[in-house]
């Protein structure tokens, strides 16, 4: 089997980094980060080569069926899922805890990818090519929305509309989409908890309470801006040796990278991305089929929208809405997704260069 090294190459590239980065965000140790980290790391590499032996012919059938099992355990989520933090997200699975709304970022793609797949083209300026898409996207989004984690409903909502967009839906219906969100925001800002609410006003003006609710985000912002040009050193980092940055392992993993590694370690770590993004959408430029290069170019843009978020969010650019960096933030859920984007990406080039073979 011929595997896309390059691409494997990268991943193992930033997932290292991630490891070297996690080691000295617990004061120079494996534990109790970076050890568990890395061998999810390599076990979930071994899922994405096994992925990718798998042949478009069975993502395409596993598309509705996936969907519609992790439409079940949202609600499962909601039923006898576990609460941390003040949101309810996990289902324990013992080895495991499984946070079925990260792995809908994947299946709401397989979805809506199968259902442009099967439309006829003369249905796709019609009702008919809007309404069961509409439906697929929401009732996800909502049940995550219910947990509550705005971040990763925003990012299966990206995701889906990314490839209705990809599948060739007219342009105006973005726009009208977008006027109509632009309307309802003053209604949906009242409906959120209090918190969100709280992140939206800090990310607005966050001077505003730089010691409560606008710490976590200043603290990032001198620790990023304290690395510098090359930073401070491997193991020198104050912030986050100190305590000052919270979530230095998950959610703010880059600013405790970029204090210790400064903007040059910040360059390669998003040189790399960009780099393995890039061959995503290569591998849609070469699928075979619709389905296909609708499924590539919406997982490359989903792996995009991992890591321009948490950028965004770590900078000041964007409210903090709990959006991990892939491959380096730790957990296992999220290694997980990426993996499976990868391996399914992996298959799908596979199959293009099958074809290619081909007489």
């Amino acid at each position: 089997m011929v595997l896309p090294w390059s691409a494997i190459f990268l991943v193992l590239a930033i997932g290292g980094f991630g490891l070297v980065v996690l080691y000295s965000a617990a004061g120079g140790s494996f534990t109790p980060w970076a050890f568990g980290q890395g061998l999810r790391f390599m076990m979930f590499l071994g899922l994405a080569i096994a992925l990718s032996r798998v042949p478009m012919r069975g993502w395409e059938q596993i598309a509705f069926p996936l969907y519609g099992v992790l439409v079940l355990m949202l609600i499962g989520v909601e039923a006898i899922g576990g609460i941390s933090g003040g949101s309810q997200r996990w289902l324990d699975l013992g080895i495991i805890r499984l946070q079925p709304s990260e792995l809908m970022k994947v299946g709401i793609v397989l979805a809506v990818a199968r259902f442009y797949g099967m439309l006829p083209a003369g249905q796709l300026r019609t009702i008919n090519a809007i309404w069961p898409a509409a439906v697929l996207i929401g009732v996800p989004a909502a049940l995550v929305l219910l947990q509550p984690d705005l971040g990763t409903a925003l990012m299966i909502t990206f995701g889906g509309f990314t490839v209705t967009f990809l599948a060739g839906l007219p342009l105006r219906l973005y726009v009208g989409a977008v006027a109509a969100v632009s309307a309802a925001a003053p209604i949906a800002f009242g409906m959120m908890h209090e918190y969100q609410r709280n992140r939206v006003l800090i990310f607005l003006d966050p001077e505003s309470d730089p010691l409560g609710k606008g710490y976590h985000i200043s603290q990032s912002k001198i620790a990023i801006g304290s690395g510098g040009l090359f930073g401070k050193g491997f193991l020198q980092g104050t912030q986050s040796r100190l305590d000052y940055l919270p979530e230095r392992h998950t959610d703010f993993v880059f600013a405790t990278m970029a204090e210790e590694w400064g903007l040059v370690g910040g360059l390669f770590l998003i040189f790399a991305f960009l780099l393995l993004i890039r061959w995503g959408m290569m591998v849609a430029h070469n699928a075979r089929t619709k389905f296909a290069r609708l499924v590539a170019a919406g997982l490359a843009t989903t792996i995009f929208f991992y890591v321009a978020i948490n950028l965004m969010m770590v900078m000041g650019l964007a409210p903090v809405v709990g959006i991990p960096l892939p491959l380096v933030s730790y957990g296992g859920t999220a290694v997980l997704t990426v993996m499976i984007c990868l391996g399914i990406l992996m298959s799908i080039d596979r199959d293009s260069r099958r074809g290619r073979r081909l007489p």
